[in-house]
């Protein structure tokens, strides 16, 4: 693991645990249910006890998922785009995803996404950083994502966090700032419409990441 991810690790661990309890208070899964994991992996759950009988994390590719060493979990590593999965509607009791839509590309393939977490899960859980807040998670700096994508590569590697301690390629930049696309809580809004739109918060003042729930 790289040194800014174990950074981020530590700077946004307490608020992990708490959205993991949110999520098991909000969506109460059960042990016979199953839910599919769109861009996650088996070591987030394996932190914690298994909370459905089966969890399969989908991800554009293959993941090393020594599932042995791990015969409490009932997790499967599957290869597939959020954006076009293949699974039947409504084929999992609950779909999940932490930190995943704002990654996928443009807007357009934002609401494929959520289309398709809409789709093939009953009940729902779809987290992302907020736009609104002012420190960017991914480039650990204030109010670089309010700027256009022409400044945001241009400032990133010698005026933010990750880029001082990452020093970045060229191409490093233009791909994290061309698939990092934050969204607002309207944009949440309008893309889960059947769902209800809950706000974390930042020192209790400014939003930090928006959360899409259906129960």
């Amino acid at each position: 693991m790289s040194a800014i991810n174990q950074l981020r690790l530590r700077i946004f661990r307490i608020w992990r645990g708490k959205r993991h309890e949110r999520f098991l208070q909000e969506l109460a899964p059960r042990v016979g249910e199953s839910m599919i994991d769109v861009g996650g992996y088996p070591t987030y759950w394996t932190a914690y006890p298994m909370p459905v009988k089966r969890i399969d994390c989908v991800n554009l590719h293959q993941y090393d998922w020594p599932a042995e060493q791990y015969p409490e979990h009932n997790i499967g590593s599957l290869i597939g785009d959020g954006c076009a999965l293949t699974m039947p509607d409504q084929c999992y009791d609950i779909a999940f995803s932490n930190s995943v839509i704002e990654h996928v590309g443009d807007l357009a393939a934002q609401k494929k996404f959520a289309l398709e977490m809409r789709r093939v899960g009953r009940r729902l859980w779809v987290q992302t950083p907020a736009y609104e807040c002012p420190l960017e998670p991914h480039f650990l700096a204030p109010f670089i994502h309010w700027l256009s994508p022409a400044w945001r590569k241009r400032l990133a590697r010698n005026f933010t966090l990750w880029g001082w301690m990452e020093r970045p390629t060229k191409t490093d930049v233009e791909e994290l700032v061309d698939f990092t696309q934050l969204l607002t809580k309207g944009q949440m809004r309008e893309m889960f419409p059947d769902c209800e739109i809950i706000t974390e918060r930042l020192l209790w003042v400014f939003p930090k990441s928006h959360v899409a729930i259906r129960r």
